[in-house]
């Protein structure tokens, strides 16, 4: 997942506990801030929700449009599974990021990698792609007035018979509230992962610190996601031109794990390979 225009990190119920605890310890910063691309951009496994993805595009259709590509979770499963792969972020933080990881990996990956500096919702390349893809979560960030402009940029960029290819979260999976984990940041450090939904107001509150509460500074990262309705991306996909296949449900965790992504295809109106 990756970030749209910051505007300062927010101030969550939760990371106001932690910060009036750890005192002047307490820093509060912007998930997807420099501090995120350091070590905090969590290393999530993209590879089943690749795997789903690419499983939706014709052989040989042409390179990939990763839209918000962040640290690079999709980046490099797309690049694995033999994809040529075009990464568009807008941090200038997480694009050097990833920028770094591409130079270091095998020539075989690097050789097949371009990584842009760009706005998700309004962006012009020199090309064209057969498929264009977001990944978990990430049309999250924009908001109802940034929503159209990402749609007209990808109509313009795909080739005749490209897909789009959209995973969200599973908003109508039934679930507690709150949901807190451990995972192991880039750098090996251990932090907890704290979610808290507020389903009226339709929003998910993120909160990452360290797992060591007694850690000097103590920083708080926080970011707030609008909880989208597929049923409302899939309207505004098709105001937008678009032809979309009915959701389908996964589990961004792999086989036995709780369906917790849905997966949006579309196709230019009309449009067919």
């Amino acid at each position: 997942m990756s970030s749209q225009p910051e505007h300062g990190p927010v101030r969550t119920a939760h990371a106001d506990v932690l910060l009036a605890s750890a005192g002047e310890r307490g820093v509060l910063r912007e998930f997807y801030g420099e501090q995120a691309a350091d070590d905090l951009m969590l290393q999530a496994d993209g590879a089943v929700e690749a795997r789903e993805m690419a499983a939706r595009i014709r052989p040989g259709s042409g390179p990939v449009l990763e839209l918000a590509a962040g640290t690079g979770r999709l980046t490099f499963p797309f690049l694995e599974l033999g994809f040529e792969v075009t990464a568009l972020e807008l941090s200038p933080a997480l694009v050097d990021t990833l920028g770094k990881q591409v130079a270091d990996a095998p020539a075989d990956l690097r050789d097949r990698c371009t990584v842009v500096q760009g706005d998700m919702s309004a962006f012009a390349l020199d090309r064209r792609f057969g498929s264009a893809i977001i990944s978990y979560g990430s049309i999250s960030l924009l908001d109802d007035a940034d929503r159209p402009g990402l749609y007209a940029s990808v109509r313009a960029h795909l080739e005749p018979g490209g897909k789009f290819l959209i995973c969200m979260i599973n908003t109508g999976r039934p679930e507690s509230p709150e949901r807190r984990q451990e995972l192991a940041g880039r750098s090996g450090r251990r932090y907890v992962l704290h979610l808290m939904r507020y389903p009226a107001e339709q929003v998910q509150e993120i909160t990452i610190y360290p797992a060591d509460t007694t850690s000097d500074p103590f920083v708080v990262c926080t970011s707030r996601l609008k909880l989208l309705e597929a049923e409302q991306v899939v309207r505004e996909l098709e105001q937008a031109g678009f032809d979309v296949l009915a959701p389908t449900p996964f589990s961004s965790a792999g086989e036995g794990g709780r369906q917790d992504a849905l997966l949006l295809e579309a196709s230019l109106r009309g449009d067919r390979p």
